[in-house]
Formats: C-alpha cells, structure tokens, sequence
C-alpha cells in the first residue's frame, strides 16, 4: 500500500477490484472533539419524549425509503451484494423505524410497585449516554440501523466507527439521519483506525459499546469494554446447523437451504452452513441440494440474471478458499464448485463439500460464504447432537413436517439464540436477535434491544 493511503480509509468495488474512493482518517484531536458533540447532542435528546422521538424515527424510515435506489446501489458497489438485495435490506430498515417508533413508548413507560412496606416504587429506564457502535461490512445498513435506532429511541447518542469498505454507506445513513431531522451531531460516524477505536473505548463520556464481528474481534473489544466497567452488546459469528429429519418436505428443505445458505453471498452471520440430515433422506437431500447448488451462477451483482455477487474483499474470498482446502485435506470431498475463479472481481462459486467431520474447518469453523457443509447423522438424536456440537450458538433451523415436535425440539434442545422452523430468515423487528456461547452475548430488537443501554433507574418513596 502506499504511503498515502496509510492515513485514508479506501473502498473497493468487489466486483471490479478498483477503488471507488478514499476517505481521509480523522486526526485523534478530531475524534475526541467528535465524542463530545454527540455527547453535547445526548444531553439535548435524554429530555425529548419518546413519542418525539418516534416522529424522527419514522421520518428516517421515510427518508431511507425515499433514498432507496441510491442506497442500495452504493452498497452493492461498496461490497458487492446483489442489488435487489440491497434493496430487500433497506425496506427491512425501514420497517426498523417504523416499529421502533410504535412500540418504543410502550416499552419505555415507568413501572409502579407497591413495596413490602407499604411505599410506592417506580422503574424509569433512563438513556446511558453515547453509546459505540463497531459495524461490519455484510448489511452495512441493517446492522447500523439496529443497534442505532433502538439507542435513538432509548434516549442516547451514538458513535458509528463502520466497516472501511463500506465507508461511503456510513456516511450516507448520517446524511439520511440527519435530513429526517435528528439533532446534528447524535448520530456521528467516526473514520479511524483500530488503534484510535481503542481510545473511543476508553474515553469518559462513552458508556456503552456494541460489536458486531468475529470471535475474535468479539473478545478483544469485550476485555477492552470491560476494563473500562463499560456495558457492551457482542454480535458475533456462527455455523448454524440446519436439520434436516426423516419427514422432512424435502423439496421444501432442498430449496430452502440453498437460499439460506447463498443469500446475501453466503456473508450472513445467521446464514444456513452446516446442513445436518439423517441417514435415511441424506443420499436425497444430497443430490438434490448440488444439483441445485450447480445452477447458482456467479455474476455483476446489479445484474438480476446473477444469483449471487463477488466477495466482498479478496482477503475474505482467500480465507474462504484456504477453508475448503484444509477440510478436503482433512477428508471432506467437493461435490460442486471450490475452484478459484480467474479473472476481475472477488467472485467465488457456489460450493458443496460432503464427508464434513469434526476437524475440518467446513465443521468446526464458520464459513462465510457460499460454501455449505452436508453431515450425516443416524437419526434425530443424533442430529441434534451434531447441531450442538459447536462452540458457536446464533441460528439454526429444523425441517420436520410436524412442527409440534419441531417446536419441541427448538425450545428445549437447540442451544442457539434463534431458530426457524421449515424456513430461513434473518431477522423480524418484534424478535430478538442475539446468541449463546462464541457467539456472542446481549439481544436487540424485539423490545430487548432498545433496553440494553439504559439505566433501569429504582425511584422509592417510603410511606410514612
């Protein structure tokens, strides 16, 4: 890289491998003064009611619905997702708004409680302050949409250090904010490095901090969070299982789980990617699933013929690839793609890897992107335990057409934060959102989300 670019943020078009911009780092004296006018903003915004609130929540869904075709193109160009995607992304955002707005007052209503000695308690839940957000790259508007305007309606401010490739979607949600008529400065994208991101941390007038990224990222910004005595909310990666059992719709689980696990790329942190299917329909689902697997062809994701885009950086693309290596070294076989595609752009194939055992990566890791994992289990139990065995705890699904027992078996046996049942989704703004184990910890949306930086304030006056 040259010397210059060392002190820019730059974006990539994935698809062609040529930069689209370079956005300069902000000086640690600019950062800092950044801080305290969303604090200074914060300190305005705790004092309007949530009805007010909700009224600029709504405009931003209105302004992001407005803005749609703009938006979603620069996102595509900004990480290469297909562009009705793109767009599919900015409506659930939308929605986003329009949900919060409605149900945020209700949410945040004091509650009184009779106390044992005859006085009277009320829970107010009061805004923190200038909440931090670390955001990736995969939805680089949802996934600043939901944590910031649950935060908005709480009553905090917030901090935005995005993802660098997808810098020019950051800015853009600012200026949409902004227009909608949310106070200048509440909601502030910060460009800097990791090492000035550790400052933010730290700095006095934040009070929480919210991550989503990988394990690893997870664990670095937690002890730093930590060691400030500062809340944090850790959305991090997954390999969720998705089983398939003996009465299983099989056309239904086939077509299923090959868009759950090519949407969005295959870059879904809740995506489908270790495909769990019993001894007696796995030979079915197998053919089944690469045949179709076969069809999905890679493209110009602004291209509606294409069904899935490039990668979003070619350091991703050959992590993937070094993933599916290791585990065909490690016995599992290519059934369909893992070839390196030559040629411009970040592209990789839609790919199939059966004999997934523990040990190899397509087992053991997460895989982002279009890569799925078929193992067999002998039968549901061992499905089950299959599905669990995993360090992570996100999503997962069930394919059964009795969905009593699938319901059983999700509620009292599947050890991850959601699950679908003879479907795949990503997220619904009345469901919380949120997993277990290496996955992560803390919730949003849902209600829950929007509670997670608040201070739940115990007011008492005694009876006298």
């Amino acid at each position: 890289m040259k010397k210059e670019e060392q002190n820019d943020l730059v974006t990539i078009n994935p698809s062609t491998g040529k930069v689209i911009k370079k956005y300069p780092l902000m000086t640690d004296k600019e950062a800092d003064e950044a801080v305290k006018e969303c604090h200074e903003a914060f300190m305005d915004w705790r004092l309007v009611s949530h009805e007010e609130r909700g009224k600029i929540l709504k405009a931003i869904g209105k302004e992001l619905r407005d803005n749609v075709d703009a938006l979603s193109k620069l996102m595509t160009d900004e990480m290469g997702k297909l562009l009705k995607q793109s767009k599919q992304e900015v409506e659930l955002c939308a929605g986003i708004c329009d949900w919060t707005a409605d149900n945020g007052p209700e949410n945040f209503k004091d509650e009184e409680r009779e106390l044992p000695n005859g006085g009277t308690g009320v829970i107010t839940y009061s805004p923190l302050g200038v909440i931090y957000g670390i955001q990736p790259w995969n939805f680089p508007v949802y996934q600043v949409i939901r944590y910031s305007i649950a935060n908005l309606m709480a009553g905090n401010g917030i901090l935005l250090k995005h993802a660098e490739n997808v810098t020019g979607t950051g800015l853009m949600l600012q200026k949409i904010y902004e227009k909608a008529g949310l106070p200048k400065n509440l909601f502030t994208i910060l460009k800097i490095s990791h090492d000035q991101s550790d400052k933010i941390i730290e700095h006095k007038l934040v009070r929480g901090v919210t991550l989503t990224g990988s394990p690893g990222a997870g664990r670095t910004i937690a002890k730093k969070a930590g060691a400030a005595l500062k809340k944090s909310v850790m959305e991090l990666g997954s390999n969720d299982a998705y089983i398939v059992l003996e009465d299983a719709d099989l056309e239904l689980a086939v077509k299923t789980c090959v868009q759950g696990r090519i949407y969005n790329n295959g870059e879904t942190c809740v995506a489908a990617k270790r495909f769990v299917i019993v001894d007696k329909v796995y030979d079915q689902f197998r053919d089944a699933h690469v045949e179709q697997m076969k069809k999905i062809k890679h493209g110009d994701p602004t291209d509606k013929d294409s069904k899935i885009g490039p990668m979003a950086r070619e350091d991703l693309r050959e992590t993937l690839h070094e993933q599916v290596e290791k585990s065909v070294k490690k016995g599992a076989k290519i059934l369909c793609g893992g070839e390196m595609p030559t040629g411009k752009g970040f592209f990789y194939p839609a790919t199939v890897l059966d004999n997934v055992k523990p040990g190899q990566p397509a087992y053991d890791d997460e895989l982002f992107g279009p890569v799925a994992s078929l193992i067999r289990a002998e039968d549901q139990d061992d499905a089950m335990r299959i599905a669990n065995d995993s360090r992570f705890g996100l999503g997962g699904g069930i394919f059964s057409k009795d969905e009593d027992k699938a319901m059983e078996l999700a509620s009292k046996h599947f050890d991850t934060g959601m699950i679908f049942i003879n479907s795949f989704g990503l997220a619904q703004p009345n469901m919380p959102f949120g997993g277990v184990k290496d996955s992560g910890y803390g919730r949003e949306h849902g209600g829950f989300g929007m509670k997670e930086f608040v201070n739940e304030k115990a007011i008492m006056r005694l009876k006298r």
